[in-house]
């Protein structure tokens, strides 16, 4: 069995929650500037292009890579989740985003579109492999992202 590579995006350096309040404000920057579409075009670049490594791993046909990119992140940050196998798919259930309910606590209001960047950035790291990404967004900074094979 070959040794396992370490995790491509594995920042472990203290980030502080307030960025996710950064980003909720420039998302409602951009959108009353720029509109959705430009805000999308963005989740799309950083889906293709800032994990290029994730999307080439699911390209190869592996998921295992992005399952340990959720799992890092999500443990990092003290999310409430799992990720389970059912059957043919791979189920990341986010109970309590941690990111969703700082900002919650912090800003005047989540912007209406602070769950688009994972659903659109889940896309792009998806698109043109053998994989889709479907996020449904459950509840109040909760979600389910199922990882499945294209029919």
């Amino acid at each position: 069995m070959s040794e396992q590579k370490p995790l491509r995006y594995q920042e472990d350096a203290n980030v502080h929650l307030d960025f996710h309040g950064a980003t909720n404000t420039t998302i409602d920057f951009i959108v009353r500037k720029f509109g959705v579409e430009a805000l999308y075009e963005i989740f799309t670049r950083v889906g293709r292009d800032v994990y290029r490594d994730l999307h080439d791993h699911l390209a190869a046909g592996d998921t295992n890579e992005l399952v340990r990119h959720w799992r890092h992140f999500f443990e990092r940050e003290d999310a409430d989740f799992d990720i389970a196998i059912i059957g043919d798919e791979i189920v990341l259930t986010v109970r309590r985003c941690t990111a969703w309910h700082h900002v919650a606590k912090i800003a005047p209001k989540v912007s209406p579109y602070f769950c688009d960047q994972t659903i659109k950035t889940n896309e792009a790291i998806a698109a043109g492999t053998p994989f889709a990404i479907a996020t449904e967004v459950t509840g109040p900074g909760s979600c389910r992202q199922v990882i499945r094979r294209k029919a």
